[in-house]
């Protein structure tokens, strides 16, 4: 996935091993893997479309069968699999990371897809009922990465004995060999100062800069501030607008 490592999308946030990155690259596979799944739900794919393991089972403890159109959900995440993580071909420990939280990504929405059922029968009775999977809303995927972001493990790395490579990457600081957990979001470096100025690390900073109190864009207070507040200034501007007087 070359968007990833383009510097107009993400800038070069990505090239520290930080949990910015960590939940970069967790909400783009995650990404990936919803947006084929839905377009398989709808038809707009030809290799793909229901879910069809799913189609005609009955559950007798619960009383429905599967019925509808069930997303397939494997089949998107198996997507973002060869899609997003093909990149990952340098053997060290920021491949373990990438690779972990674009898997943890991957779990997450697997883990929050939804049941969704109708009834069947007359005068609104419920004599038959039939269920499928739904996709969630990719919002709530989000809100659910960030706060995983918020509370992101550091950790790192494990080498093999003999050839050094990269094995497994461990929690930072835990005398254990404890691995982090599957939908744990994962980083080796902290995190720049962002509210500085710092080329290297693509932190273009916020204390100093002008903002648009209005603007609900990039350039506004509240999105440029991250809502940590701001100063406000005001000022008289006087200057020559080539005004006629007309009598």
């Amino acid at each position: 996935c070359s968007a990833l490592g383009e510097k107009t999308v993400f800038g070069q946030e990505l090239r520290v091993g930080s949990r910015e990155a960590a939940f970069t690259y967790a909400i783009t596979a995650a990404g990936v893997a919803h947006a084929v799944t839905a377009a398989c739900s709808q038809g707009n794919l030809s290799n793909c479309g229901c879910d069809r393991e799913k189609q005609g089972y009955y559950n007798q403890e619960e009383g429905w069968k599967w019925g509808g159109c069930s997303a397939d959900i494997k089949y998107g995440i198996e997507f973002s699999r060869k899609f997003v993580d093909a990149r990952e071909i340098k053997k060290n420990a920021r491949r373990l990371m990438n690779l972990h939280n674009n898997e943890a990504g991957r779990k997450v929405l697997e883990e929050r897809m939804k049941l969704e059922c109708k009834c069947h029968g007359v005068s609104s009775s419920c004599t038959t009922k039939t269920c499928w999977t739904t996709l969630p809303k990719f919002r709530e995927i989000g809100y659910i990465l960030k706060e995983k972001y918020n509370a992101a493990v550091q950790v790192e790395v494990v080498r093999a004995s003999r050839l050094r490579q990269p094995t497994f990457l461990k929690i930072k600081q835990m005398r254990s060999y404890q691995k982090p957990m599957e939908t744990d979001l994962v980083y080796i470096e902290k995190s720049p100062n962002y509210c500085e100025e710092d080329a290297s690390t693509g932190s273009v900073g916020t204390q100093g800069r002008l903002c648009n109190r209005t603007s609900p864009n990039a350039d506004g207070c509240d999105m440029m501030c991250c809502g940590r507040g701001y100063n406000t200034h005001q000022y008289t501007k006087v200057w020559q607008c080539n005004c006629k007087f007309h009598w």
